[in-house]
């Protein structure tokens, strides 16, 4: 084992199932042992039988197919409004300067403290859970896409001037191009945010998703459905992950180069 050498596919595989089975098998012994009582921590099978459970009676396929929704509907307006403005903000200083202070202050203000607001403006429905996500997303977005972007190789932007491009042209070729890769990481990384606020948003004032499931088994004491939730989500993140980081290498092959 070295500092940053890389290890095969097949022993990253390995490894990464190793931690889950350690992490399976030390939940095991501390509820099946006894040292936790079932009332505060399920264990991993009565887990799987408050699910199948809620898979089969209480309809929480419904449930999580409006939540990715939510997810989803949320973090594209936040990455349509970002992306395109934070490619402006790192190419072009003037318009750097006019918009990161106000950015640089509301991305430190958290998304959940406008909860009762946006219920005053918006109510409880799906505008209320949409743009608890977009305020959580789109700031932070904003900032990151112009760090890169204002990250690109000035000998290149020397390159394309020599050759004739105008300032347009230069963003389209150079900088958009340039940038892609880790803005595509970047969104990666975000949409993991975005899972966090729509449960908080799903914590208060509403009637369906996951994080109205989770607060219902809360007020029924039933740890089994809470964790099984909370997995739920881990899965569909894990998953998530991985398709979107497949993407990122089909669609931008020159960043592994």
């Amino acid at each position: 084992m070295q500092p940053l050498r890389p290890v095969s596919p097949g022993a990253r595989l390995l490894l990464g199932a190793g931690f889950f089975a350690v992490f399976l098998g030390l939940w095991l012994w501390v509820t099946e042992g006894g040292h936790v009582p079932a009332l505060f921590l399920a264990s991993p099978g009565r887990t799987l039988a408050a699910g199948w459970s809620l898979l089969t009676e209480y309809g929480f396929l419904g449930d999580i197919a409006v939540t990715v929704f939510r997810v989803v509907g949320g973090f594209l307006i936040a990455a349509a409004f970002a992306v395109p403005l934070g490619l402006l903000m790192g190419a072009f200083k003037p318009v750097e300067a006019f918009f990161e202070p106000f950015f640089s202050f509301a991305r430190y203000l958290p998304a959940s403290a406008f909860i009762p607001l946006l219920i005053l403006w918006a109510g409880v429905g799906e505008a209320q859970k949409l743009a608890v996500i977009v305020i959580g997303s789109v700031f932070q977005l904003v900032i990151m896409v112009a760090v890169i972007a204002g990250g690109t190789r000035m000998d290149l932007v020397e390159a394309a001037y020599t050759l004739g491009s105008r300032p347009l042209g230069i963003l389209r070729r150079v900088v958009i191009p340039a940038a892609a890769p880790q803005v595509a990481e970047t969104l990666r990384l975000v949409l993991g945010w975005a899972w966090t606020y729509v449960i908080v948003a799903e914590l208060i004032g509403a009637s369906s998703g996951i994080g109205h499931m989770i607060m219902d088994s809360q007020r029924l004491l039933d740890t089994g459905q809470m964790i099984f939730g909370i997995v739920v989500i881990g899965v569909i993140g894990l998953v998530t992950d991985f398709a979107v980081k497949l993407l990122n290498r089909r669609l931008f092959p020159w960043a592994a180069l």
